[in-house]
């Protein structure tokens, strides 16, 4: 039996972390965070933070030589051919990662969580999309109070991404994550029970 391996997908702010939580702790399903392969990727340490610091000096490092995100952050959000540069150093890295935990899972069912499935090109990696999707200020609310954002630098995080509409037009599920956690998670209770395309 083939694996189903979910792609858990969204815009920035959208409710990702709410559909994942419950996956993990009502179905028990096992996570595979991009965030979190992400952040080992640029680890105390790490060649790619090494090259990171060559390209943008000391200044993009904390005071115990960790990557400083925030400022890493103004950089690529206002830049897209900065943040393109990441990407192409980030992403393999990130893809070598889920290949190994799929090759090594047991579990028949996994849930990727990648933000940026599309960007990235990995989508041949699930053998489902799942889009979790709220209203355009919903989601710039939700950034703005989670980041302690100005909304111009919310929306530069927003238009940053492909925008909801087109992922949703790619999914297999579309999550309406713009009403009460009730229904949002009915729906993912829905997606979960329905069989995935062959």
């Amino acid at each position: 039996m083939t694996k189903r391996i979910i792609g858990l997908t969204g815009g920035i702010a959208t409710g990702k972390t709410t559909v994942t939580n419950y996956l993990a702790s009502t179905y028990k399903l096992p996570i595979l965070d991009a965030d979190i392969y992400a952040r080992e990727a640029v680890s105390l340490g790490s060649p790619i933070l090494g090259a990171i610091a060559q390209r943008y000096g000391e200044q993009i490092l904390l005071a115990d030589g960790s990557l400083n995100r925030q400022k890493l952050g103004e950089i690529i959000f206002n830049r897209q051919d900065e943040r393109n540069w990441i990407d192409n150093l980030i992403h393999p890295d990130v893809r070598d990662r889920f290949e190994e935990a799929i090759t090594l899972s047991s579990s028949q069912t996994l849930v990727l969580v990648v933000p940026l499935l599309f960007e990235a090109g990995m989508t041949d990696l699930v053998t489902e999309i799942w889009v979790v999707r709220c209203s355009q200020e919903q989601q710039l609310q939700r950034l703005i109070q989670r980041n302690h954002l100005n909304r111009e630098q919310a929306q530069a995080r927003i238009n940053s991404q492909l925008s909801i509409e087109e992922k949703a037009a790619h999914a297999d599920v579309v999550l309406d994550n713009s009403s009460t956690l009730e229904i949002l998670l009915k729906q993912v209770d829905v997606a979960l029970k329905t069989t995935s395309r062959d």
